[in-house]
């Protein structure tokens, strides 16, 4: 069935201390940096001239303020959604992710992590249902890194281990044969 909107811009948040540091961010909720701060103002100039008609964010501090730029930038509202939250890394938000893969060979092997296959039909549910609640588009939804390699490796398998940079944008597009993504981890320098 053909959604009411054909056009999704997914937007990653814009860089934390975290990202900085090389530590797992997940629910944890730290706010951008001055590096993130001026990511997401160069971002906010460039989705804004894609014309969104609506701006949705996850809930953490990161997104919301990425979410924010943006819609105050095109002039629309902003609405704050737990579905577009990031992946639960349960004990290991904060830790430094090259620990915890050196320790376990991979952050996904660690103990209390939310599992790829809980994690992976959480963001299909979530895509699926948030693109038919709106009736116009183009929307722009704000999230995680997580989030975003797992529903854009959804849509092309070939693009499974796609990079998504701190405030970068992705495309994508409703055709005949479903969604497909016609750009993936664009940056405004």
């Amino acid at each position: 069935m053909k959604p009411a909107v054909d056009r999704v811009y997914l937007a990653r948040h814009g860089e934390t201390v975290l990202n900085a540091d090389g530590r797992i961010r997940g629910r944890s909720d730290p706010p951008l940096d001055p590096t993130g701060e001026a990511e997401v103002a160069r971002l906010a100039r460039v989705l804004a001239e894609r014309n969104p008609t609506v701006v949705v964010s996850g809930p953490l501090i990161r997104a919301v303020a990425t979410g924010r730029a943006v819609a105050d930038a095109a002039g629309v509202p902003l609405l704050t959604d737990d579905r577009l939250d990031d992946r639960d890394y349960g004990p290991w938000n904060g830790a430094v992710r090259a620990e915890v893969i050196d320790r376990f060979g991979s952050v996904d092997e660690a103990p209390g992590v939310e599992s790829r296959e809980a994690l992976n039909e959480r963001v299909k549910s979530a895509f699926a249902e948030l693109v038919v609640e709106f009736d116009v588009g183009p929307i722009v939804f704000v999230t995680h890194d997580a989030f975003l390699t797992t529903l854009i490796g959804m849509i092309d398998p070939s693009l499974g281990d796609v990079r998504q940079r701190t405030a970068c944008w992705d495309q994508l597009s409703w055709t005949e044969h479903g969604w497909v993504v016609d750009l993936y981890d664009q940056k405004a320098e």
